[in-house]
């Protein structure tokens, strides 16, 4: 259900029957608040101040207001979940910076006549549909027709899940027509339950009361949608504190959730007393904030603010053992506050302002002189716990902190980022030291004038040394980076384990006892929480499957003419070391996709190398995955030293025969310097380059889908480069595609990097499938995503590529982890010549040759003057003495 109130009469919801009402549907979610225009913030501020509410969306009734989007910023940024927006205005206005899930659009089904393309053109960019619906039925129920066509609309609004995730939410709004008397029941909301869409419900229609017939209750339309498959039709029930941690489990009945709303606190089923009023003997009540419903509406979470020593009955604050970290600190400095001994260091904190402002300034400029991770982690915990002495003093609680995040994050408009000029130490040159920590940072976040966009060309506008400089990578400027490499891979060829040790401590800042261990590894060095386990033991059945079906175990044996039989045969490469990357990421997926094939052709000895952790430990999902594929050792480096290591072996780490992986401009130059080096006698996969990425799109493509990819690739590093070739795509189609890639990139943890490689990359315009694939083959793409109707039917035409993603059902993330190809591919431009990894990688191919004696006889005429014209008379002779022989022997035998 979705309630809405009208706020153009405040006076009538200041009686005691409206406050109550109120406050209950603050319980159950989103409110919907109809303000008379669009500018009429004023009357939302007066309503908010008089009632609690969190989470309401905004529907300005007058349609002519919306003429720009200036208005609808200022409401969203005043808290606003949503602006709901008429269907005839969405299209004219300017909302391309909106984010999706802060958008609703209200359709009146019985005025307009192209809802599905309206709906379809939407995709991505709203995330609430209200349809407008007249009744022409007196039935108790609604009409199946009607049903139906609701059910059509909504499954075409929830085909694809949002950007940022989660579904569509339906709100139906339903109207009589002259002369009919329908009145939405506990059943219209249910029947609108089971087509994933909710009744939208006028407060004056809800009641708190149990036995009002002609009202709808408001718990029981609640109720009315759950499911259990429970015999005693209880819901399990999990209670969370305000920050969401979790304090126990229970079960609620509808008995029971009715009593919680009616009485806005802890109120469940116990299945052996009835119900159960939580801390109605012990004290340690609890205040109701929330009652959320999980996403298959079969559990329900109750969000409560818990009273007394806590929720378990052992006295503690969860079920689960006592609390840990800030919900922890919080609970104890509520306790020192009130009983810290007088005199204490605590005591002087919370009745000493100065000496309180005093620290938390000192605490502040040590965090931001720190270096190292340990350093910031510790100095930024010092901070944090002055500042909340700061504010359990002043009665500020963690979720008091948290809502004003969740206030700034529901703005639309950014700040701009510049310091107080008291604090803003650019201003200023004091000494060297002051400007070195000016220099400017990257943000977290996209400000109004940064918008995250790639470069756009058409290729019928741009000329032929414009198409190939598209076609190119950027320029490596490699003597200079072999300069660096070259002392490093000299250093460990000469001193083995000591230079890896010191440059390991140089690079990474890790002071290693030994740079190897050595399997068995420990249990405890690669535990797992079950989550990550069970992922990455699919992803090793999946990648296992496929590799072990690329290998070819028979023997080819060819008889090439009579008596003369040939055959080849594959055998393992025996010794390989596989590189594994870390520094920004932790990448267990490439210590599958290397480990998985080379356990698969069999090598004698896997030897893994991955940078180390700050503390000189492996990472326990890659040590996992060592262990899962059976990895000898583990090399505790990473870089250029790392591949030296394998290259030319150490004390402690065997030389190894072949080194496969991906890395950055440095490994790749030890790689291909090792190779070149006669005495490391070492081959490699394939040189590499920054990860790549070019997408094929056309008219059919979701935009939201497209952008995501494009992102999944940029994320990797500055230098990485993704290219979009849009086929015959309109105006409003590619902007919308533009806005996801600047939304989605926005709210990215990796934002810093995808602002500076976004900006590199580009898209390209063309007018036919034919032009777009005949550019994809000439880029020859890392990763190839076909965004196409019928995508499957481009592969035949598809000449270079590293690895193919048929469809928009296809993200190359799955490729990247667990679908069963392999994503060590080759970039740059080398798919034109390279494969990526895979079995035969591991695998030599050894021919064989047996002539029989007649095979030679007929053969060696041919083989004697092939070499008398090559002027290699020892090849000539050494079939001559045996064919001179054998026609003796046929002699003797006349």
């Amino acid at each position: 259900m979705l309630p809405t109130i009208d706020l153009s009469d405040q006076e009538k919801l200041s009686n005691a029957h409206f406050i109550d009402l109120i406050k209950s549907l603050n319980l159950l979610g989103d409110v919907i608040l109809n303000i008379p225009t669009l500018a009429d913030s004023s009357s939302i501020d007066k309503f908010l101040e008089a009632h609690s509410i969190d989470l309401y969306w905004v529907n300005p009734i007058k349609e002519q207001e919306f003429t720009d989007n200036e208005s609808i910023i200022r409401l969203l940024d005043q808290g606003a979940e949503k602006i709901i927006i008429p269907s005839s205005k969405v299209l004219s206005l300017d909302l391309s910076y909106i984010p999706a899930n802060r958008l609703a659009v209200s359709i009146n089904l019985d005025q307009s006549k192209d809802t599905e393309e309206l709906i379809k053109k939407l995709t991505g960019s709203v995330s609430a549909y209200l349809f407008n619906v007249t009744i022409n039925s007196s039935t108790k129920s609604l009409p199946e027709s009607l049903i139906r066509n609701l059910s059509d609309l909504t499954k075409l609004a929830q085909k694809n899940l949002l950007p940022s995730g989660g579904q569509i939410k339906i709100g139906i709004i339903l109207s009589n027509a002259d002369n009919c008397k329908f009145s939405p029941s506990i059943e219209t909301i249910k029947e609108l339950s089971g087509i994933s869409a909710c009744l939208v419900v006028p407060i004056e229609k809800l009641t708190l009361d149990t036995n009002d017939e002609e009202l709808i209750n408001i718990s029981k339309s609640l109720t009315c949608t759950l499911k259990t498959d429970r015999p005693d039709e209880l819901f399990t029930t999990v209670v969370a504190d305000e920050r969401g941690e979790a304090l126990g489990i229970v079960y609620s009945s509808a008995e029971s959730i009715q009593e919680a709303i009616k009485t806005r606190t802890g109120v469940y089923q116990s299945r052996k007393r009835g119900l159960w009023y939580k801390g109605a003997t012990s004290g340690a009540i609890q205040e109701l904030e929330k009652i959320q419903v999980d996403c298959d509406s079969d559990s329900l979470r109750f969000i409560v603010k818990q009273h007394g020593p806590g929720f378990c009955h052992l006295n503690v604050r969860t079920c689960f053992g006592v609390s840990k970290g800030l919900a922890a600190l919080e609970q104890t400095l509520q306790n020192r506050k009130e009983l810290a001994p007088p005199g204490s260091y605590t005591s002087k904190l919370f009745k000493n302002p100065d000496l309180l402002h005093s620290k938390i300034m000192e605490e502040a400029d040590e965090l931001c002189s720190a270096k190292t991770k340990d350093e910031i982690a510790w100095e930024a915990a010092d901070l944090i716990y002055f500042s909340l002495v700061k504010c359990v003093t002043n009665g500020v609680s963690l979720k008091d902190i948290e809502t004003q995040l969740d206030k700034r994050s529901k703005k639309i408009t950014r700040r701009p980022g510049n310091a107080k000029p008291k604090w803003d130490v650019t201003s200023t040159k004091r000494n060297e030291q002051q400007e070195s920590l000016a220099k400017p940072v990257p943000t977290s976040s996209a400000t109004e004038n940064e918008i995250i966009k790639m470069q756009k060309f058409n290729l019928s506008e741009i000329s032929d040394t414009q198409k190939k400089s598209l076609l190119q990578r950027p320029i490596i400027k490699s003597d200079d980076i072999m300069a660096r490499v070259r002392p490093i891979l000299d250093d460990v060829r000469k001193r083995g384990d000591a230079a890896l040790v010191e440059l390991t401590a140089k690079f990474d800042g890790v002071k290693l006892e030994s740079p190897v261990i050595s399997a068995p590894f420990l249990p405890e060095a690669m535990a797992l929480d079950e989550s990550t386990r069970l992922a990455i033991d699919q992803a090793y059945d999946n990648i296992y499957k496929f590799h072990d079906a690329q290998y070819d175990r028979s023997s080819l044996v060819v008889e090439t003419m009579p008596g003369v039989i040939c055959s080849r045969f594959s055998r393992p490469i025996e010794r390989v070391g596989l590189y594994v990357p870390g520094g920004t990421a932790i990448l267990p997926s490439t210590a599958l996709m290397l480990g998985i094939p080379a356990k698969v052709a069999g090598c004698k000895q896997i030897i893994i190398a991955s940078p180390p952790r700050k503390d000189g430990t492996v990472v326990p999902e890659v040590l996992y995955v060592a262990h899962k594929v059976g990895a000898s050792k583990v090399v505790l480096a990473g870089g250029a030293q790392a591949v030296a290591a394998l290259a030319y072996g150490t004390e402690s780490i065997p030389k190894v025969d072949k080194i496969c992986g991906p890395g950055n401009q440095y490994v790749t130059a030890a790689k291909m310097m090792a190779q070149n080096d006669s005495s490391a006698m070492i081959s490699i996969d394939m040189p590499a380059g920054p990860s790549e990425l070019l997408v094929i799109a056309d008219g059919t493509s979701n935009p939201a889908y497209v952008a995501s990819d494009l992102l999944s690739q940029a994320e990797h590093g500055e230098d990485s480069q993704v290219v979009l070739v849009a086929v015959s795509l309109t105006p409003d189609h590619l902007a919308r595609i533009e806005r996801e890639i600047h939304i989605q990139a926005s709210v990215l943890p990796r934002v810093n990097i995808v602002s500076q490689s976004i900006p590199k990359s580009f898209i390209l315009q063309v007018n036919s499938l034919e032009e777009a694939v005949t550019f994809s083959n000439d880029y020859a793409p890392e990763h190839l995503i076909l965004h196409l109707d019928e995508a499957e039917k481009l592969l035949e035409k598809v000449e270079n590529a590293g690895s193919v993603f048929v469809g928009s059902y296809s993200p190359e993330s799955c490729g990247d982890y667990a679908s069963g190809t392999n994503h060590t591919l080759p970039t740059y431009g080398y798919a034109r010549m390279h494969s990526g990894v895979n079995t035969l990688t591991f695998l030599k191919h050894i021919t064989s040759q047996q002539l029989t004696k007649e095979g030679l006889y007929k053969l060696g005429t041919t083989v004697m003057r092939l070499a008398e014209v090559e002027e290699l008379e020892a090849h000539r002779n050494a079939v001559h003495v045996r064919v001179k022989d054998i026609e003796a022997e046929m002699c003797q035998n006349k």
